[in-house]
């Protein structure tokens, strides 16, 4: 069987013009690796670019984290059906957007998936399948409708006592869209923000040519399928070829459905290409959860996101606009 997944290729030549050069950095940030690139005259003009970044994608961690107890996202969880917290005007923002989301998607993305219980193990330690009362009850306090904004007081309350939020499957990108914009005003030509996966390009190759995204066979990875430009936005792939579990004889993925409390099935790979990182992050999970006709149909109503999925039988499919070149 062949399978396909996303992966970036990005070709640098020495050269953008005479006075600048590439330079690259590889952190952990967010728990996660995060590839920062940039395009300056020099190494400490890089690196001064690259810490503006990496104070930003630090900033943005803080703000959002449900692990940090001083985090205004841990605030919010802890007074779950007790009372409404302030936040600040972006992580309103950014929850009202997640919203907007969840109803786009009837639901198949929710920040609210941090209430689940976690009766689904992916590590090898699981030796049979939730009962369907577990499985029902692991998602009784997830339910972004129970999410309730007040714009007059910037305020976020959860309704039940024991719900939370997470930003998990946002985050990551909403770190890289930040970060590009602040790279971008400092007068940053071109570059790329890598958060393990959700990539965000600006600019062009050292070459004067668009970035591109290979799909390549994991069996091979030297052996490319198609590429595909990428024209200042951002492209990112959720994948569930390693976290997964088999009951009689059917494969369950990691990526969980938070409306019905059970695990994707059928998909191996979503690629999703967007203007925003945060917008294809969202999207990526959410395309899993809805499977490939629902999730295709979907992309097709949304205008300048294109998809591609990979099933777990190796077949490739792809939303209508988008132009994949053979190779």
């Amino acid at each position: 069987m062949k399978q396909y997944y996303i992966t970036i290729v990005f070709v640098l030549s020495a050269f953008y013009t005479e006075a600048q050069t590439t330079h690259k950095q590889t952190l952990k940030l967010m728990g996660s690796r995060f590839d920062i690139t940039v395009v300056a005259k020099d190494s400490i003009e890089a690196n001064t670019y690259i810490d503006l970044a990496v104070s930003e994608i630090s900033r943005i961690e803080n703000l959002i984290s449900s692990w940090d107890p001083k985090s205004q996202t841990s605030e919010i969880n802890r007074n779950a059906g007790i009372k409404a917290v302030v936040v600040d005007q972006e992580l309103f923002n950014l929850i009202n957007r997640a919203i907007s989301i969840s109803m786009l998607t009837d639901g198949a993305f929710d920040i609210s998936y941090a209430s689940m219980d976690r009766i689904w193990k992916f590590d090898g330690s699981m030796t049979q399948m939730p009962s369907a009362e577990q499985i029902k009850a692991s998602v009784e306090k997830v339910g972004f409708e129970n999410i309730v904004l007040d714009i007059s007081k910037n305020t976020v309350f959860l309704k039940e006592k024991g719900m939370k939020i997470g930003f998990g499957a946002i985050g990551k990108g909403y770190a890289a869209d930040m970060a590009k914009s602040l790279l971008i005003n400092k007068g940053v030509v071109a570059g790329i923000i890598n958060a393990s996966g959700d990539m965000n390009t600006w600019g062009k190759q050292i070459n004067g040519k668009d970035w591109k995204v290979a799909i390549t066979n994991p069996l091979d990875k030297n052996k490319a399928f198609a590429l595909l430009p990428i024209t200042n936005g951002a492209v990112v792939t959720s994948g569930n070829y390693e976290k997964e579990v088999t009951f009689n004889g059917k494969r369950y993925t990691h990526i969980i459905d938070p409306r019905t409390g059970y695990p994707s099935t059928g998909l191996i790979s979503v690629t999703v290409f967007a203007p925003k990182a945060e917008l294809a992050d969202a999207l990526a999970t959410s395309v899993f959860v809805m499977g490939k006709d629902v999730g295709i149909n979907r992309i097709n109503q949304l205008p300048n996101i294109e998809c591609i999925i990979i099933d777990e039988n190796g077949n490739l499919f792809s939303s209508e606009n988008i132009k994949i070149d053979k190779i």
